[in-house]
């Protein structure tokens, strides 16, 4: 199923995690309320508080999880803030 309209997202990673798993935020997405959808290679979609979200800090190496999203049919617009 491919998505009507570009899902803007930021990647990140939390600066006390030894392996920097990257982590896609999809600012677009529904979730509870004061939280933001994330997704990941393990565990894919989940809510992720938003001081979880500030704590963690942009990364320039995503390229493996945005080609994930867009082989689930997101169509994504990157995002630094």
């Amino acid at each position: 199923m491919k998505d009507k309209c570009k899902t803007r997202v930021i990647f990140k990673t939390h600066p006390l995690w030894a392996d920097k798993d990257v982590i896609a935020f999809l600012l677009d997405v529904p979730a509870y309320s004061g939280f933001v959808m994330s997704y990941m290679h393990i565990g894919q979609h989940g809510d992720a508080s938003l001081g979880f979200f500030k704590e963690c800090k942009l990364v320039k190496n995503y390229e493996a999880l945005k080609e994930e999203l867009e082989s689930i049919g997101y169509e994504l617009t990157i995002c630094k803030r």
